[in-house]
């Protein structure tokens, strides 16, 4: 098995450690962290808030590892003024953290629920008051479950329900919170949520998966427009993407990439950017689906001007060409394709450590697409942390993992990127989605007995990057 990229230490494959003692960023660049409402906040039941297609999957037996559910989570619903103070001392100049619509409008429709905005509102002006600027994102996966019940994305009418959803909270908010994502991860919702069925809803659909993917971008293009109507200064999106390498240079494992690429990456990128889907996404979606739930000027609404582009980035895609497999599928029409594994080192998630695909990422997305200005708006991993005796968590593995793809975003700056800022994922360890509470992320340790918060010595380590502005 031959692959371009070979197992390499668990450091940036371009810059030495010497190297990083001299990696400075431009000034302003901003540093964050990020969480999602779902993960972190619990209270489900409280103040008027209605369920979410997250409550409802976490609630059906088998779903989630564990049995585990979002209801308590973190607890940051009541113990938001302590996470924020665990921010100040990282550092960190800006607060990435979605907001729940089910909490804001539990119907997915009409007025929206006076207790949740106040919630919001408070955690906003807490923030600001610690001189932590709001990043707000709009969705980040818990569609209000009466939506869902409706259709959900697959519908065209969720799209238009969440244009009217975001102006509504941005007239409450929007005079004090400059930023705002439209949409977390749309891969995730559309392909784990309607294909597969790993995540909520829960449905195993290619063609509806398909749809929901195209109704997603049509929300967010929706709610640029409008949102910009009122005069909202800072909008975007937030992308997954992932570089996709056949394992060989045959034509079919070649063609295997090809595929990967374009319902992963560029099945967002191309009508965000170009205002078209790839020729050869609808080619390989044939099958499947003749998308005649595309209208005419959807797409011009979706590739509506953005101010800045969000990037997730978590590992590579390396793949080859294979049988298709029985059972649902993320990779809707391109089945048989498989994932194979180089023998690099790995986090608690499975996913192997490659900083090098974040530098290829922000490069590839500059040069071939002119977008706004980019964001890395998650990066980070999970470990199996242990809290010691003493009351530390030596989280050594994290802070190298971090400290290469800080260094490998660098790179990408110093050869013209954009890039105005890094948010790694996640401030807390948190509800991580199927795997319930099994895997931890963040730079604050969490015991979800006690809702006790300790900083880990990652998180020690990342407030000196942040107060340094370089390694």
């Amino acid at each position: 098995m031959t692959s371009a990229h070979q197992p390499a230490a668990f450091t940036s494959t371009s810059t030495s450690r010497r190297d990083l003692s001299r990696v400075r960023f431009p000034d302003g660049f901003v540093w964050g962290t990020a969480t999602a409402s779902y993960q972190v906040e619990g209270a489900v039941h409280e103040d008027g808030r209605g369920p979410s297609i997250w409550d409802t999957f976490a609630h059906t037996p088998g779903k989630v590892v564990g049995g585990d559910t979002g209801d308590i989570a973190d607890d940051h619903y009541h113990r938001y003024p302590e996470d924020i103070s665990l921010m100040a001392d990282l550092g960190i100049s800006h607060y990435r953290f979605s907001l729940a619509w089910p909490r804001i409008q539990p119907e997915g429709r009409g007025p929206l629920n006076a207790a949740g905005v106040d919630f919001y509102s408070r955690l906003v002006d807490s923030l600001l008051e610690r001189g932590i600027q709001p990043w707000v994102t709009l969705y980040h996966w818990d569609l209000p479950q009466p939506l869902e019940d409706a259709g959900g994305w697959p519908a065209r009418e969720t799209a238009e329900r969440f244009a009217e959803y975001a102006v509504l909270i941005h007239e409450r908010l929007g005079d004090r919170v400059a930023d705002w994502t439209t949409l977390n991860e749309p891969w995730c919702s559309a392909f784990l949520g309607y294909a597969s069925g790993v995540h909520a809803p829960g449905r195993t659909e290619g063609p509806a998966a398909v749809r929901a993917a195209h109704h997603l971008l049509l929300g967010h293009g929706l709610a640029v427009r409008a949102l910009r109507e009122q005069g909202a200064r800072e909008l975007g999106i937030t992308v997954n993407l992932y570089p996709v390498d056949p394992v060989t240079d045959s034509a079919d494992d070649r063609d295997a990439a090809r595929r990967i690429d374009a319902l992963m990456n560029r099945v967002f990128l191309d009508p965000l950017l170009r205002g078209s889907y790839p020729e050869d996404l609808l080619a390989d979606l044939a099958p499947v689906t003749d998308f005649d739930h595309v209208r005419d000027g959807d797409l011009a609404t979706i590739s509506t001007p953005l101010d800045f582009l969000g990037v997730n980035y978590y590992s590579r895609h390396v793949v080859r060409a294979g049988t298709a497999k029985e059972g649902p599928s993320n990779w809707v029409g391109s089945e048989h394709v498989e994932f194979v594994k180089r023998g690099f080192p790995e986090t608690a998630m499975g996913w192997e450590i490659d900083p090098e695909g974040l530098y290829e990422t922000l490069i590839r997305v500059w040069r071939e697409y002119a977008p706004p200005p980019l964001y890395v708006t998650e990066n980070g991993a999970a470990f199996d942390d242990r809290l010691d005796g003493d009351g530390r968590v030596r989280d050594e593995d994290r802070r190298s993992y971090l400290e290469a793809h800080f260094a490998a975003a660098h790179r990408a700056l110093t050869e013209g990127v954009d890039l105005r800022g890094y948010f790694v994922w996640s401030l807390l360890d948190n509800f991580e989605w199927a795997l319930g509470y099994s895997k931890r992320f963040g730079l604050v340790h969490v015991d979800y007995e006690t809702q006790a918060r300790t900083l880990k010595d990652s998180g020690r380590w990342f407030s000196e990057i942040t107060r340094a502005n370089g390694l």
